[in-house]
Order: structure tokens, then sequence, then C-alpha cells
């Protein structure tokens, strides 16, 4: 094929494709089932991992939890067989399916390679081979630059970052040979554009994205369309973990922090529709696109405008006054 033809066989799949995306808006693509599949869950102790790790129970997939806190992550197993419960005495009843799920916790701290590797060796010989793989566990450190110690700014970039590298090669491997799986990437929308004082934290999940973006291309190079990826990129959610942050109050009621269901339930959409990725709210795609056409210094002005240069300083101030305040109840 000479490139002139190969040229016009691009620009048709480029509108194709366009047609395509387009289309899933009036006709939602059908959700895949998972149920009795293997999923394995990072940070599954609380906020976003918990509740996604109650909505695969709902649809009655088989789950591993990960978590650094054993007493969080037990507690999520719980809900977890409750729902399992509910579900089964349902399915018996209308004599839906005699699969039985379960859940599994392991106690792991995704920081440390050594641990990653060893728990999802355990995984392996005690569950088997995973179906999907949600990349959740998350930190923030909350502090300025020059406030923060190495240790916490290392921290930050191993928990949000690196462990992506680490559970990708514990199971990645095995999705290949069979050219089946689904990566899941919770990342932000701080790992699209920025803002001030969050510096490790924005580097992280920019790195994230990156890692991400190019296991994607990377699978596609090889042909292995059998794995599917998402990313997921929300905007502030209300878990607490950015507690203070505020912008201009006359713009707040238009960039309220999310719900954290709702953005769990976006995200679950996507990845039951197999969605390369997903923003939550929608207008976070728009203000993506506006970074990479306008001038830095309109985007200054815009910040300024909203609030969202300074919007993490209260956020700041207060985890350095509860610092503070922590560190004077251990001097006593």
């Amino acid at each position: 094929m000479n490139i002139v033809t190969e040229l016009f066989v691009v620009t048709f799949k480029i509108i194709w494709s366009f047609l395509l995306a387009g289309a899933r808006w009036f006709i939602p693509p059908r959700e895949k089932c998972v149920e009795g599949q293997v999923c394995v869950i990072t940070g599954a102790g609380s906020g976003l991992g918990r509740l996604f790790a109650l909505e695969f129970a709902r649809r009655r997939a088989t789950l591993v939890l990960w978590d650094i806190n054993r007493q969080n992550n037990e507690e999520t197993a719980e809900m977890v067989r409750e729902i399992y419960r509910e579900t089964g005495s349902l399915d018996r009843v209308q004599e839906l399916s005699l699969f039985q799920p379960k859940v599994y916790t392991y106690v792991c701290d995704v920081s440390k390679r050594e641990s990653v590797y060893s728990t999802a060796e355990k995984v392996r010989n005690e569950v088997g081979n995973i179906d999907l793989l949600i990349n959740n566990a998350g930190v923030v450190s909350g502090r300025h630059l020059l406030e923060c110690p190495d240790e916490l700014i290392e921290r930050t970039m191993m928990v949000n970052c690196h462990a992506h590298f680490w559970t990708a090669k514990a199971f990645l491997p095995k999705m290949l040979e069979l050219n089946h799986g689904h990566i899941v990437t919770v990342a932000s929308s701080l790992g699209l554009f920025t803002t001030a004082g969050v510096e490790d934290y924005c580097a992280s999940k920019f790195g994230a994205i990156g890692f991400h973006e190019s296991l994607s291309h990377e699978l596609k190079a090889a042909d292995k369309d059998g794995i599917k990826m998402t990313l997921v990129c929300p905007f502030l959610v209300d878990t607490g973990m950015f507690k203070g942050c505020k912008i201009r109050k006359e713009m707040a009621p238009l960039f309220p922090p999310l719900k954290p269901e709702y953005c769990v339930k976006q995200a679950m959409r996507a990845i039951l529709t197999d969605q390369p990725m997903i923003c939550t709210p929608r207008v976070m795609y728009m203000v993506t696109f506006m970074k990479t056409v306008l001038p830095f210094d309109a985007i200054v002005t815009m910040y300024r405008f909203i609030g969202a240069d300074k919007c993490m300083y209260p956020f700041l101030a207060q985890r350095k006054e509860s610092t503070n305040n922590n560190e004077s109840k251990t001097g006593i």
C-alpha cells in the first residue's frame, strides 16, 4: 500500500473512531460480566478502594483486597461478604447462579516492590490468575515543597506511581500469555493539570498517567487486544484526602468536590464498557484541552480568576496545624 492510499485509510479510521465515540453518547455499550473473575484492588481499606470493592462484589467478582492497614481491609472484606450473602440469597431464590464468590485480604505496602512481589506470589498460589487489576492506592503529603521531608516525597512517588510498575510486572506476564485482563489506573485530574503546593502529588499522578498511556501503546503494538486499559481521572473527591481545599466562593458551586459514590459509579461504567479513559466531571476534558492550547500566562490568569492558583493553601495550612498539634501531644 503506497503512502497516499494509506493516508486515506488512516483518515477514514480516525473519522470512524470519532463517529464511534459519538455513538456511545446515544447508544451506551453493554457492560461486560465480571462474575467469577478475580479482581485485585490496592488501597481497598478505605475511600475509593472500598467503594470499588463493593461495586465489584455486587457483580459477584472474586475480590483480592490489598491494603497496608489490616483492620480497615478486614472491614471492607466483611462488607463484601455481606453483599455476597445478599446477592447469593437472591440468586438461589431466582436460580440464577451456583457460583459462590470469595474475598481474600492481604496486608501489602505497595511502596515496597518486595512486598508487592511476595504478595502477588501468594495471590497466584492461593487464588489463581487474576483478571482485573485496580491500581487505586494513593497518598498525599500535604506539605509545601520546601517544608516536605524527603522521605514523604519519596513515599508519595512510591505509592502513587512506582507501585503501578511493581503490580504490572507482577501480574502482566500471565495476562500477556492469555491475552486477557484489564488494568485500571486510578489517577487524578491533578495528573492532567496542576496547581501550587502539591508538587509531589502532581508529579506522582503525572507519572502514573504516563506509565498507563505508554503501557497502553505497548499492548497495542504487541496486538494484545484482549488486555484492556482504563484510566480514571476524577476531580477532587470528597474523601477527606484534600480536606480544606477551596476555590473562589463564587465559582465553588461550579466545581464542587465529587461524591465518592458518584465517582466510582462513573469509573465502573467506564471499566465495564472497556472505555480507555474517564474524566469526572466531563468539564475536566475541556480544562485539559485548554491547557494544551492556551499560553501559560493565559492559564495563570484563569487560575487566579477561579481561585485555583492557591486552592490548596487552606488544605496545606490545616495539615500543618494538625501535624503541629500531634507533635505537641507527643511532646507532652
